[in-house]
């Protein structure tokens, strides 16, 4: 694929990531382009034909378009218009060497047709001669509902690019990291699964997503496959279930509401799977970002989901996450911080795992949370991406750095010159 190609399509991309500022801009540029038609309507057109047998029909067109004849044709129109206004609404040509055509504009159809009938008038009165072959009857121009379209259409398109600009100007910008390999490539660990989340925003809709939520296929099989890839579960016979005192925390940040979802959706998912499973809603630096699920998890801490009985929710505010009754598997959700991630007032577990949308962080938050994770002696074993961006055809899978043959000396081989 050409440099050009590449280019293109992340221009496109861009752009439709911001298609709400795009969206609204053709919004304006309709409104304001159909405002306009009917603030300013185009005139409509009209034309009378004369007979000049005056003399030269040149100058007879200047005639029959001058001061004189035009101040004397406006007592015959209504409304009432300046003789400067009715100059630039008249227009006399010469059709043949004996008769001018003489057009006039109006905002309505009846004006243009009161104008160019005055003026003929007024021309054949005023040099006294020829007389009026025939009187101005249809005006013509373009409907309203077709002069609206039109208008509209390219007040909507220039609409369309000026938000085109704009979302490339702010797309430039924009550090956050949307792709999953740009994610993956941040700290340097794979992404183990990338899900749509819910996004609650009271304990009712939190209680909804733990004793509801099912994913699809494809998910499902995703969240398998992370659980197994960390080492939590054992993948036998098609069936799976938890290790021995397994544990993970999903580290996410504050500024990333979304991502919060993704410990309770692991969670319900494991326990949909026969696995006996512990969700811990842990310490958090800001108090906001977690009180509705805190809150939804303190008014019942034992809280069975609907397809399952091995989910259990708690609350908890020291780090150590052991002694969880009857749980096979811990899920326990970390919130920090991104600008000044305090990674070691979270619970420790068996396995630390990222939890980001598309996105919402930049490069420099989550390498933040990654070091302050390795000073406090914890590796981030890899990354769940929440709300992928569907335009995103990456996987996130760091490449393993392919092994390199070195050359065999060979010993004991004679070599013969010949010259």
């Amino acid at each position: 694929m050409s440099q050009e190609a590449l280019d293109l399509r992340r221009y496109l991309q861009t752009v439709r990531r911001y298609r709400v500022i795009v969206g609204f801009a053709a919004a304006l540029g309709l409104v304001a382009g159909a405002s306009f038609t009917v603030l300013y309507p185009p005139m409509l057109a009209s034309k009378a034909l004369v007979l000049a047998t005056g003399g030269d029909i040149p100058t007879q067109a200047i005639i029959a378009s001058s001061d004189p004849v035009l101040a004397k044709a406006m007592r015959r129109v209504t409304p009432a218009v300046s003789l400067a206004t009715l100059r630039g609404q008249v227009q006399v040509k010469s059709l043949t060497r004996a008769i001018l055509a003489i057009g006039a504009q109006g905002t309505t159809a009846a004006q243009a047709e009161d104008i160019a009938n005055a003026v003929a008038d007024s021309y054949v009165s005023y040099v006294d001669a020829g007389r009026v072959l025939e009187p101005a009857a249809t005006a013509t121009g373009t409907p309203l509902p077709r002069r609206l379209l039109v208008k509209g259409g390219l007040g909507a398109l220039l609409g369309v690019l000026a938000g085109a600009i704009v979302a490339l100007a702010i797309g430039r910008n924009d550090r956050r990291l949307r792709g999953r390999d740009e994610i993956a490539d941040a700290i340097g660990v794979p992404v183990l699964a990338s899900i749509p989340v819910g996004h609650p925003s009271d304990a009712v809709g939190w209680a909804k997503l733990l004793k509801g939520y099912e994913p699809g296929v494809v998910h499902a099989w995703s969240l398998r496959k992370a659980l197994h890839d960390l080492g939590l579960t054992d993948v036998r016979g098609g069936s799976v279930r938890g290790g021995s005192g397994a544990s993970v925390a999903i580290v996410s940040l504050s500024s990333d509401p979304g991502a919060l979802a993704l410990g309770p959706q692991l969670a319900v998912f494991a326990s949909s799977l026969g696995i006996p499973t512990a969700l811990v809603i842990g310490p958090r630096q800001d108090a906001d970002a977690t009180a509705t699920l805190r809150a939804a998890c303190t008014a019942r801490p034992a809280m069975p989901s609907g397809r399952s009985s091995h989910l259990r929710v708690t609350v908890g505010d020291h780090e150590d996450v052991g002694g969880q009754p009857d749980a096979a598997l811990t899920v326990a959700v970390a919130v920090v911080d991104g600008r000044a991630p305090r990674v070691a007032d979270t619970m420790r577990t068996t396995a630390t795992v990222l939890g980001v949308s598309a996105g919402a962080a930049t490069a420099e938050q989550l390498t933040r949370v990654a070091v302050r994770a390795a000073d406090d002696g914890r590796d981030i074993a890899g990354v769940i991406v929440a709300d992928p961006d569907p335009a995103d055809h990456t996987t996130g899978r760091l490449l393993q750095p392919a092994q390199q043959t070195l050359p065999t000396r060979l010993t004991g081989t004679v070599t013969e010159n010949r010259r």
